[in-house]
């Protein structure tokens, strides 16, 4: 599946760091970034998540929630919540179901070969639940929190 911007984001129902539901219906009339990465305390994902942490406090002022979105399972994620003092949730998706309804998870390229697994991504969902943008890959992971806090100041100022 090909997520377009501009168009309804993928429905979806995952289980949150605390084992609670969420839906892509719940964070109707929000600005959500959803971040999608390979697996808890990893280096690269680590990187990302703590970006995304240190950008918070901005990120809330802004009116944006923001979702990790691995296939590690909710103890995993708590672990990693606690370790790092992530202050958002993080989903769960074993299946990879929505990962691939968000076209996170098929064919990409690692160290030169092709391999198949979460292709590192992010999509920024706007409050009509139409995605406003589709970072499709993202090359650094230490520094792609602050690209996307870049995009939101500046799509929200025109708002």
């Amino acid at each position: 599946m090909s997520i377009k911007e501009g168009l309804a984001a993928p429905d979806f129902t995952l289980t949150d760091t605390a084992g609670q539901p969420v839906s892509l219906r719940d964070l109707a009339g929000r600005h959500v970034i959803l971040y999608f990465y390979p697996k808890d305390d990893t280096p690269g994902c680590t990187k990302e998540a703590c970006g995304f942490r240190d950008a918070w406090a901005e990120l809330q002022a802004l009116g944006v929630s923001v979702y990790g979105v691995s296939p590690d399972a909710a103890a995993s994620h708590q672990a990693f919540t606690r370790k790092y003092a992530l202050p958002f949730p993080l989903l769960s998706d074993p299946e990879r179901t929505m990962m691939q309804a968000y076209a996170a998870y098929g064919e990409k390229s690692m160290y030169g070969r092709k391999v198949v697994g979460v292709v590192r991504s992010t999509v920024w969902i706007d409050p009509a639940g139409q995605v406003r943008k589709h970072w499709a890959t993202v090359a650094k992971a230490e520094t792609h929190p602050a690209k996307v806090l870049e995009a939101l100041r500046a799509g929200l100022a025109d708002t």
